[in-house]
């Protein structure tokens, strides 16, 4: 049984004519070799599947090459390309950083460096995915990667360049590789299903270009697996089924149920896409991108941007010019949110249910509530006065002896009330009586005496209970009275004092004249003399309970009973 090769590695590139994609760089490093103008080291990093290790590998076997073409393309037929290809040149070495990533790795890879090459002109060092190198590693090929030997050619390369530390990056030619076009991976697929006597749909090759994602090893591999699925007859209905890619139909038509306001049609298409399988992020996610095609529609200049077969382009042009710019606006603000917010969801079907039916509510006319629900008012009716006509009556002589009686005229009871001007003159001054009658009581200028102070002081030091330090520095120090009403407050040091005029002074000489009914006490902190100081002294046990016997009988009569000694 012939072994099978798959296409990734059938058809993989071995010149630089035959790179896909990346013919920028193909011709940068073509020039470097025409011109003699090699570098030491060479960084390739870009998306996986984009030709970073073959692009190394054709430039290392070109530079190696004993006979090349005019067009810079290794012959394929001397010592050095033959050993290459054959996997057994000791002048291209190829290792893999991932799996020799210590310091010990790159230890010997200095050692061999020194080595000169058997065949060609320069030994080639491949070093795939260097960014899994560890920092010491790192650190221990730095002065290698500077100074290399003149025959020692250093190409490394990542998917990772953020990764890699700048001392390195500094030291290598670094080149970006770019993801590869939809249209170059639809002609590179159209020429090898041509030499494998396959047929296969345009739609189902742009399927198989997108789902890569810019990877033609992956488009390879796709198109391998739909080989083994649709055999040599490949139609575009078994390639979105083998592959489980969403049909562009569903979206055309959920599309058009949105534009019509129809959010039970659309749910029912929802629905139906999750009874088959998908992922729900995936829908929304390609949902936006439906929408974002068919903007991009109503443009001709941009309508280039599609990236989808000739058949489905016409499709989405048709279906764009049904749709306003501020439909497609708000469809993919709505979508963008629903799929940013979709991994916090709780219930992430009902999160994109509720994504659609907003979505189906675009275009419905603003529904504007003209009767708001309230309690119905009672209103008076205005009562009018009647204007009575004046009838003029004959005045008749009363008879004699009777008394004439008159009748006042008849009240109007529903006569509307209206407030008299010389009332509300007569409230206001109550009012502004009443408010001077409930001002506080101003201090007079009653006399009081050192006892009452000293009652009013511990009640202010109960008061002022709410600032701690100046209740303590109240109920410590006692005040000191003199003839002309001013109280004298001594305390410990000056700080204290600036501290009390500037913060509570006020308040307490306020307190103090209320409650000592007296207009004229003043109020003076000062800070006690060096004199007045008492000296602190550390007493001894002993000393301490002397001082307790001498002063206070109680102690002394305890100690009389309980036959205590103080020793």
């Amino acid at each position: 049984m012939e072994r099978f090769i798959v296409s990734a590695r059938k058809y993989r590139p071995t010149s630089f004519e035959t790179l896909i994609g990346q013919e920028n760089i193909a011709k940068t490093l073509k020039n470097s070799i025409l011109k003699k103008q090699l570098a030491h080291a060479y960084l390739f990093c870009g998306p996986r599947g984009v030709g970073k290790t073959t692009s190394a590998r054709i430039f290392a076997k070109t530079i190696n090459c004993l006979n090349l073409s005019e067009k810079l393309d290794p012959c394929g037929v001397c010592e050095s390309c033959i050993a290459f290809d054959e996997s057994r040149s000791f002048s291209i070495h190829e290792l893999d950083a991932a799996s020799n990533n210590s310091v010990d790795d790159i230890r010997l890879l200095n050692e061999k460096v020194r080595i000169p090459p058997q065949i060609g002109k320069c030994s080639v060092y491949i070093i795939d995915e260097v960014h899994m190198l560890s920092p010491s590693a790192f650190n221990a090929f730095l002065k290698t990667l500077e100074e290399p030997p003149a025959h020692a050619i250093f190409i490394l390369a990542t998917t990772e360049k953020h990764k890699i530390i700048p001392t390195i990056l500094s030291r290598c030619q670094t080149y970006d590789f770019n993801r590869i076009s939809v249209e170059d991976i639809v002609k590179n697929l159209t020429q090898i299903a041509q030499s494998e006597k396959i047929t296969i749909e345009p739609e189902a090759m742009h399927i198989i270009a997108r789902k890569a994602d810019g990877a033609m090893r992956d488009a390879l591999t796709l198109f391998d697996q739909s080989v083994a699925f649709c055999g040599e007859n490949i139609t575009y209905d078994q390639v979105i089924s083998n592959l489980n890619v969403l049909d562009y139909e569903y979206y055309i038509k959920l599309t058009d149920h949105l534009l019509e306001g129809e959010h039970t049609d659309a749910l029912l298409i929802f629905d139906e896409i999750l009874s088959k399988g998908f992922n729900s992020l995936h829908f929304i996610g390609g949902l936006s991108t439906h929408l974002r095609d068919l903007l991009i529609c109503k443009d001709e200049r941009s309508a280039k941007l599609l990236e989808l077969a000739p058949s489905l382009i016409e499709k989405y042009i048709e279906q764009s010019r049904r749709c306003p710019v501020s439909f497609l606006f708000n469809a993919l603000n709505i979508t963008t949110t629903c799929e940013a917010g979709y991994k916090l969801s709780g219930n992430q079907r009902l999160h994109i249910e509720f994504a659609l039916v907003k979505l189906s509510r675009i275009n419905a006319p603003q529904e504007i509530v003209s009767e708001k629900i309230s309690e119905p008012k009672t209103t008076e009716k205005p009562i009018i006065q009647e204007k009575l006509k004046t009838i003029e009556v004959p005045a008749v002589e009363a008879p004699a002896g009777k008394e004439v009686i008159q009748v006042a005229p008849p009240k109007n009871e529903y006569s509307p009330s209206t407030p008299s001007i010389k009332g509300m003159i007569k409230k206001a001054e109550e009012k502004s009586a009443k408010n001077e009658h409930e001002k506080p009581k101003e201090p007079g200028e009653s006399e009081f005496d050192f006892e009452k102070l000293e009652n009013v002081w511990v009640e202010m030091a109960e008061a002022e209970k709410s600032l701690a330090r100046l209740s303590t520095a109240i109920s410590q120090i006692k005040p000191v009275l003199d003839e002309n009403k001013t109280i004298h407050f001594k305390v410990v040091n000056e700080l204290q004092r600036d501290w009390i005029n500037k913060n509570c002074k006020t308040r307490l000489l306020s307190f103090l004249r209320e409650k000592l009914d007296n207009r004229h006490i003043e109020l003076n902190v000062e800070v006690v003399s060096a004199d007045e100081k008492t000296e602190s002294k550390l007493y001894m046990p002993e000393e301490k309970a002397k001082f307790l016997l001498d002063n206070y009988p109680e102690m002394r009569e305890l100690q009389k009973d309980l036959k205590l000694e103080i020793k």
